[in-house]
């Protein structure tokens, strides 16, 4: 199937310190050529912290949509970090939680109409408190969810993605 997409041309037209944008110049199967416009971002990861009957949520003002958000702690995976490690690092930096155990529960890459990028959702459990370790962008506060109120708690608005995605993924695993 790729063999009948051909791309022409890769042209990136933007580069900022979060992510990069451009096009491909595609040959489609039926001879035709079309821009397809694309946004690389960092690989990300998206942490269900459990804690007894409790799930830790972080509440943060969203200045993209201009909107506070409760959702699961998340963050760019670093160079060469797996995400079960990058989950421990943001889950610690974030919550003041340092998980005894960490669990990739998938990887997938999202939005692919538009996005490269990459985004693992990851278990944690074991929260031993530790210091928060902010970045200097972050303003956000911990906020245990219940386990039952969870998914209805992460469904209203404003809804986000990644927490959505990491409590369905959690629970069909059987680990919440």
């Amino acid at each position: 199937m790729t063999d009948d997409w051909t791309v022409l041309e890769s042209v990136t037209e933007y580069e900022t310190g979060w992510y990069t944008g451009g096009y491909d110049l595609v040959e489609q199967p039926d001879g035709s050529t079309k821009r397809y416009y694309w946004a690389e971002l960092s690989p990300a990861v998206v942490v269900v912290a459990a804690v007894d009957d409790q799930v830790l949520f972080v509440e943060q003002f969203r200045p993209t949509i201009r909107e506070t958000h409760l959702e699961l702690p998340a963050g760019i995976a670093e160079d060469g970090e797996s995400f079960t490690a990058a989950a421990a690092r943001e889950l610690r930096e974030e919550t003041g939680f340092a998980p005894d155990s960490t669990a990739l529960l998938q990887e997938f890459w999202a939005c692919t109409g538009v996005l490269r990028h990459r985004r693992g959702i990851v278990f944690a459990e074991g929260l031993t408190p530790t210091d928060r370790d902010l970045d200097g962008n972050e303003f956000l506060t911990p906020r245990p969810v219940s386990v039952a109120d969870a998914l209805d708690v992460a469904r209203r608005a404003p809804a986000n993605d990644a927490t959505i995605e990491g409590l369905l993924l959690a629970r069909e695993a059987g680990v919440l």
